[in-house]
C-alpha cells in the first residue's frame, strides 16, 4: 500500500478529537503519515501520542472557548434559545473563513491526500472540498448518523424513531421547526460561500454533508434505529475509542475498593461548565448504600471547587480516571450522555442511567432508551431520590445488561479504528486526487 498523508481537522474538544486519535493510530500502524489541525490545548495531547499537530493561526482559540463555554449562556430559559442560536452561528459559520485560511496554508505546505473532518468543522465541507477538489471524509464523533432520512427524526431534538403515525407526525413537525430555525444559518453560510465564489446551498448544511465521499459513524445500525435509508458511502464502523494517554499511569487505588458490592460510576464528561447537578444528586442519593460510587469531575474541574459537600464513605470523588481502567469493574454508569462515555460503557458491557443536558446528548439518550440499554432521567427531575431509584432499577433488572450485550455484539461485527483506516485508504486510492496536480 502506497504511503498516504491524512490531515485531521478537528475542534479542540476531547469528545471530538479523542476518537480521531484512535483512527490516527490505526492509519499510522498501516504505514501512513498523519497530521492534525486543531487548537493548541488539544495539540499538547495529540503530540504526546506521537503525531504532528498544527494549531489554529488565523482562528482565535481563546475567542472560540469564550463562545462555546461562557459567553452565550444564561440561567434564564426564555433567553437560552436565542443565545444558543447565536452561539452556533458564531462557532459553526463565522469561523469558516479563518478555518479556510489556516487550512489552505497547511494544504499547500503538507500536500495531504485526504482531509478527515469533524462534522461540526464546516470549512472543509462547505468550502475546501469544492474549492480545492480535495476528498473530505466525515469522521463523526456521534454514535448516530446525522443525515436526514425516513428512518430517523431530524437530528438535534432527541425525538423517538418514526415508527407510528404519532412519532412520524412529531418528526415532521420537528423538521419544519428546524427548517424555520435554520433559515438564517443557511443564509449566513451562503454569504460565506459567496466570498469564495461558490454557489449557494439549496439544502441544509447537514443534508449537504451527504455529498462528501465518505461518512464514518462510530456505532452500529442496531444502536441507531436500525437505519436502512443511508447512502452507500455512509459506513458504520463501531466505536473508535481512545481515553488514556500512553504516559498515563493506571489508577492503582481502584484495587483497594470492595469487590463484593456493585460499582457505580458517575460522570458529567470531560468538559462540563454548568452546575454539577448529577454529581450533587449522586453524592446524596447514593450515599451509604451497599455500592461503591466512583465520581469523576472531568479533567478541567477540581473536586474541591464544586462544593459537593461531605461525601459518604462509599463515595469516591476524583478528578479523572481512564475508562479503560475503570469500566471493566463497573455495574452501572451514570452520565450526562457524552458520546465517548456512552460508547465506552456499551463497549464494556455496562448499562446506563443517562441525564442528557445539551448538544447531542438528548439524541444519544433517546437511542439508549430505544435500545433498552439504560434509563433516561430529565435534568429537571434529577433529584437524589429519583437518581437512586434509577440506579437501583438498572442494577436489579437483568434486561438492561442483556440489551447492552446485544449492542456490544453488534459493535463487534465492525472493526472500529481499523475499519475506519481501511475505508480511508480506499477513499485515497479511488478519489483520483493527487496533491501534486492541485
Amino acid at each position: 500500500m502506497k504511503k498516504t498523508k491524512y490531515l485531521f481537522t478537528v475542534w479542540p474538544i476531547p469528545g471530538h478529537f479523542y476518537p480521531n486519535i484512535a483512527i490516527a493510530h490505526a492509519l499510522e500502524t498501516r504505514g501512513h503519515e498523519v497530521v492534525f489541525y486543531t487548537g493548541s490545548k488539544a495539540c499538547s495531547v495529540i503530540e504526546q501520542e506521537g503525531f504532528c499537530c498544527f494549531s489554529f493561526n488565523h482562528l482565535d482559540e481563546d475567542r472560540l472557548y469564550s463562545i462555546l463555554f461562557s459567553e452565550y449562556r444564561s440561567p434564564w430559559r426564555w433567553k437560552r434559545a436565542f443565545l444558543y442560536k447565536t452561539m452556533l452561528r458564531k462557532w459553526l459559520v463565522e469561523t469558516i473563513p479563518q478555518q479556510v485560511a489556516d487550512l489552505e496554508e497547511l494544504i499547500e505546505e503538507l500536500q495531504p491526500n485526504v482531509l478527515i473532518c469533524d462534522p461540526t468543522m464546516w470549512g472543509p465541507v462547505l468550502v475546501l472540498h469544492q474549492l480545492l477538489k480535495i476528498p473530505v471524509a466525515i469522521s463523526s464523533f456521534v454514535p448516530c448518523c446525522m443525515l436526514p432520512g425516513p428512518d430517523a427524526p431530524p437530528f438535534g431534538l432527541g425525538l423517538s424513531s418514526p415508527r407510528d403515525w404519532h412519532s412520524k407526525l412529531l418528526a415532521r413537525i420537528g423538521q419544519i421547526s428546524i427548517d424555520i430555525y435554520g433559515k438564517g444559518f443557511r443564509n449566513a453560510v451562503n454569504e460565506v460561500r459567496k466570498q469564495f465564489g461558490l454557489d449557494p446551498l439549496k439544502s441544509s448544511v447537514t443534508e449537504f454533508t451527504r455529498q462528501m465521499p465518505l461518512y464514518l459513524v462510530p456505532s452500529s445500525p442496531e444502536f441507531d434505529y436500525s437505519r436502512r435509508d443511508l447512502p452507500q458511502h455512509v459506513h458504520y464502523v463501531g466505536p473508535c475509542l481512545w481515553n488514556k494517554p500512553g504516559n498515563q499511569q493506571t489508577s492503582g487505588w481502584l484495587n483497594d475498593l470492595k469487590k463484593d458490592t456493585p460499582w457505580v460510576h458517575v460522570t458529567e464528561g470531560t468538559i462540563h461548565v454548568e452546575k454539577p447537578l448529577v454529581l450533587q444528586a449522586a453524592a446524596r442519593g447514593l450515599a451509604n448504600l451497599p455500592m461503591q460510587v466512583i465520581m469523576t469531575t472531568g479533567g478541567n474541574r477540581d473536586p474541591a471547587d464544586l462544593h459537593i459537600g461531605p461525601v459518604a464513605p462509599n463515595v469516591h470523588l476524583k478528578n479523572w480516571i481512564s475508562h479503560s481502567d475503570l469500566l471493566p469493574h463497573v455495574d452501572v454508569l451514570v452520565t450526562t450522555g457524552g458520546a465517548g462515555t456512552v460508547l465506552a460503557a456499551l463497549e464494556a458491557g455496562v448499562p446506563l442511567v443517562i441525564i442528557p443536558t445539551e448538544w447531542d446528548k438528548p439524541e444519544i439518550a433517546q437511542r439508549v432508551v430505544e435500545s433498552g440499554t439504560g434509563l433516561r432521567l430529565s435534568p429537571k427531575r434529577c433529584t437524589p431520590g429519583r437518581l437512586r431509584s434509577a440506579v437501583e432499577c438498572v442494577l436489579a433488572n437483568p434486561c438492561f445488561r442483556k440489551n447492552v450485550q446485544r449492542i456490544r455484539a453488534s459493535f463487534s461485527r465492525y472493526g472500529g479504528p481499523d475499519q475506519a483506516a481501511e475505508l480511508l485508504e480506499h477513499l485515497s486510492l479511488t478519489s483520483g486526487y493527487s496533491p501534486e496536480t492541485h
